[in-house]
């Protein structure tokens, strides 16, 4: 993609309106919060402590609105601590460039490396750098200093009470993660009526099971509704792909496909009044219609077979969702899950425990090639140049440069880039907007206050349709802050938007200075990709060999390593799709067509999975060769691939023509299974093997055809590729 084009992205993402559900009372309450703790500061004691009040309770508020599985008390807290830490410490170091620029580069190096636990650590890690640039201007002593910072604590101390003491949505993250789960294999049902070979994107799976995840206090409160159905809509997945699938589940024609449609709507039904169940609390009612299709007639029905057996396993499936939907609450009966004892309990560590946990995350991205390990360096160099720019600018509140700078930096180019265009626009309406009431109303102290709590809960309440919007009102909630201190408009809103717009440029020339460019990545995540899948291929299929328990649970281990490699590889593609970069390793038609071939392959060992024996069953011993093969030369392609050599799958054709000599008609629905897993590895191949030739000019051909594009867009002649 040229810079061109990625510019334009870039500014049509930053305005673009997301559409998703308000959330009014979680705004109003977390507003309020704001009002209780400026209200009383401004009038008992002065405006300085008012704005330190105000910091502290908008920025723990807002902390709450990030998408965390802890409990949103607890993360207000920790906001709280973090902010009120941050201010006392900065204020010590406070005086002298000497002693605060280098706490000034460590502390945001720290908020930085947070990204290696997550984004919600990394969004509030970055807040308190924020909250060390604007309230070391406050205190004049040791002591008033840690007046501000026991205030700011006491700004979260406030939100955490309200969230305690008006509980709104219990679990209602946790209910529309498994919710979302179950609609996502319900949406997988009825696209597979039209396309049996329709695509699956686990990540609703992934999300609910990183919700299910629970310290032991939430373990004692969870309602038991969220804690059989995870694991229904896991089960339910392989099967209703095993029946749609022509190769093999039900024919492609006749009245098998017929009756497969069937079953595929009355799934999908079912799934989604579970879901809807699960999200409301209420129960559900399912269409007659779908339930009297969920009976098999053992003399009429007409499916046969691996069809007729995935058949009946889904109708059983279904019977729990619709013990789920039927009553609004977890079933009576819950199947305890393959795998070893109390595995289908995930433990979260508590706050104490996490420490070890943050460590070793930090420790694995402390490299210098690690996407986070460079945000780290770019915030911490973009705080402090902002800093000492700003100071020298003559300009008050210089600390909005580096604010700004951090605020909107993010580890990758296109967020980066479009929260730096939203921030400026947003800023714009937004100081425009509060100076236009401000010179309309004149308000006082108090009334700037009130204004201002409006539109704290303005921002709250918009905080998920957009940075830009959100940022509007958050603007205007600095100038009404700004005014409740006796500052004029005149002063603070040209200051305003000439420091956010240093800011944003600073923080995007950062990542142009020291990139951390996801497309040359892409060989290496698609290699890991390739990888894990090959050891859950070759699981799924050791189940086949030797039907155990603890095969079950390798399988298990297997799939979800397999679900963070290909997420891994998602999100580097869609980076690596919006980077002004030029292919490297694999230009953006080799990696679409590796990806396709690479979803088949893990497709085609989910089919096998819909089939894999009870540990009373059969075993197939040509299966532990295939599997072998299989691990073998996925291992060795994977190297191949993050090397730029062809893949070669020799063993794997090997043990596929000893297993067609031996095997007979023993196993024929796992041998076709088998067929189509050697099918996608030949694709991947041939997606991804050039010669020597092609090497050389694979990127000059990319080059010239990006080109092409966009000329082609420019007269409006055509659509345009998508490069890489």
């Amino acid at each position: 993609m040229t810079w061109l084009r990625a510019f334009g992205e870039v500014v049509r993402s930053g305005l673009t309106i997301e559409e998703t559900r308000l959330e009014p009372l979680l705004a109003l309450r977390t507003a309020a919060g704001v009002a209780i703790v400026v209200g009383p500061t401004l009038w008992l004691v002065s405006p300085a402590y008012a704005a330190s009040a105000a910091l502290g309770a908008y920025s723990a508020g807002g902390a709450t609105f990030q998408r965390s599985w802890r409990p949103r008390k607890v993360v207000a807290l920790g906001a709280g601590a973090g902010l009120a830490l941050s201010t006392f410490v900065g204020y010590l170091a406070a005086g002298r460039l000497v002693t605060f620029l280098p706490l000034l580069a460590v502390w945001a190096f720290a908020a930085g490396m947070a990204w290696a636990v997550g984004s919600t650590a990394g969004i509030v890690a970055a807040t308190t750098v924020g909250s060390m640039l604007v309230t070391i201007t406050l205190p004049t002593s040791v002591g008033r200093a840690l007046e501000h910072a026991g205030v700011i604590a006491l700004g979260g101390v406030t939100q955490a009470m309200l969230i305690w003491l008006f509980p709104i949505r219990r679990w209602g993250a946790h209910r529309d993660a498994l919710a979302d789960a179950l609609a996502a294999v319900a949406d997988y049902a009825r696209r597979l009526r039209h396309d049996p070979t329709a695509p699956f994107d686990p990540e609703p799976l992934m999300t609910a099971r990183d919700a299910a995840a629970v310290t032991p206090s939430q373990a004692r409160t969870r309602p038991p509704v969220l804690h059989g159905p995870r694991g229904l809509a896991e089960r339910i997945r392989p099967v209703v792909a095993a029946l749609a699938d022509p190769d093999v589940g039900a024919p492609a024609e006749g009245p098998g496909r017929d009756r497969a449609r069937e079953l595929l709507d009355a799934a999908a039904d079912v799934l989604d009044a579970a879901a809807r169940s699960i999200r409301r609390g209420t129960p559900a009612e399912v269409r007659p219609e779908s339930t009297d299709v969920l009976r098999v007639d053992e003399e009429h029905e007409v499916l046969e077979g691996p069809a007729r057996q995935a058949a009946e396993r889904l109708v059983e499936l279904l019977g729990e969702a619709l013990e789920i939907a039927g009553s609004g609450c977890a079933p009576r009966r819950t199947p305890t899950p393959p795998g070893p004892a109390g595995a289908e309990l995930l433990m979260r560590p508590t706050m104490l425990r996490l420490v070890p946990v943050v460590v070793r995350a930090v420790r694995r991205e402390f490299r210098r090639d690690s996407p986070v390990f460079r945000h780290a360096v770019r915030l911490a160099a973009v705080a402090t140049l902002g800093y000492l720019i700003a100071a020298l600018l003559p300009l008050g509140h210089g600390y909005w440069a580096p604010i700004a700078s951090v605020m909107v930096m993010r580890p990758d180019f296109h967020r980066t880039y479009a929260r730096a265009v939203a921030r400026l626009a947003g800023t714009l309406a937004g100081v425009a907007l509060a100076t236009g009431m401000v010179r309309a109303l004149d308000p006082d102290a108090h009334v700037s206050g009130a204004l201002a709590v409006v539109s704290a809960g303005l921002s709250y309440t918009l905080n998920r349709t957009g940075y830009a919007y959100s940022q509007c009102f958050t603007a205007a909630y600095v100038v009404f802050l700004l005014g409740m201190g006796g500052q004029a408009w005149e002063q603070t809103v040209p200051e305003r938007v000439v420091l956010t717009l240093l800011g944003g440029a600073l923080a995007m020339l950062a990542y142009v200075v020291f990139p951390a460019w996801e497309t040359p990545r892409l060989p290496g995540r698609l290699a890991d990709w390739l990888a894990a899948n090959g050891r859950y291929a070759a699981a799924v299929l050791r189940n086949y060999a030797e039907p155990t328990r603890e095969h079950q649970a390798d399988m298990r281990r297997a799939l979800l390593e397999s679900r963070e490699a290909r997420a891994a590889w998602q999100e580097a593609y869609d980076r690596a799709r919006q980077e002004p970069v030029r292919p490297r390793g694999l230009t953006s038609r080799e990696a679409q067509e590796a990806q396709e071939a690479l979803k088949g392959f893990g497709r085609a060992a989910m089919l096998m999975e819909s089939h894999v024996p009870r540990a009373d069953s059969r075993s197939v011993p040509e299966a532990e060769r295939f599997a072998e093969a299989l691990e073998t030369d996925t291992s060795k392609a994977a190297v191949a691939v993050r090397e730029h050599r062809n893949p070669e799958w020799g063993h794997v054709e090997e043990a596929l023509h000893t297993w067609e000599d031996a095997a007979g008609n023993r196993s024929p629905v796992v041998r076709r299974e088998a067929e189509l897993q050697k099918r996608a590895l030949e694709d991947l191949a041939t997606a991804v093997s050039r010669t020597p030739l092609e090497r050389d000019v694979g990127s000059a051909r990319e080059e010239q055809r990006v080109r092409a594009a966009v000329a082609t867009e420019g007269d409006g002649s055509g659509p345009v590729h998508r490069g890489g």
